[in-house]
């Protein structure tokens, strides 16, 4: 498990870049939290730094799309899904469980 950060410092429509092995994206998705590999499965890609609209991140380089929820992209050139990650709030911080450390993808 990996603290986050506050769930007053992640505003909803925002995002922030947790620096792990891989790197993972944490969205705030309309108050729903949701946690992907940060790197977009079509080309080295930042998701943080892309544009979330609902529960879809657009990547920044490409327009590749991907659903939060299920880590599936919605359009091309992605043709992969991103690793999903597991998100729990605990008094007031948010925390990260890496898919690795739960034994299969979230």
């Amino acid at each position: 498990m990996i603290p986050v950060c506050r769930v007053a410092d992640l505003p909803a429509g925002t995002s922030v870049r947790v620096d792990t092995t891989p790197p993972v994206a944490v969205f705030n998705a309309d108050g729903e939290f949701y946690a992907v590999d940060d790197t977009c499965t079509h080309q080295d890609a930042s998701l943080s730094e892309g544009w979330l609209e609902g529960c879809l991140v657009e990547c920044p380089l490409h327009a590749a799309s991907f659903d939060l929820r299920t880590g599936q992209p919605t359009c091309l050139p992605a043709r992969r899904p991103v690793r999903t990650h597991r998100v729990t709030v605990d008094d007031g911080m948010i925390h990260v469980h890496p898919a690795a450390e739960e034994g299969t993808a979230a």
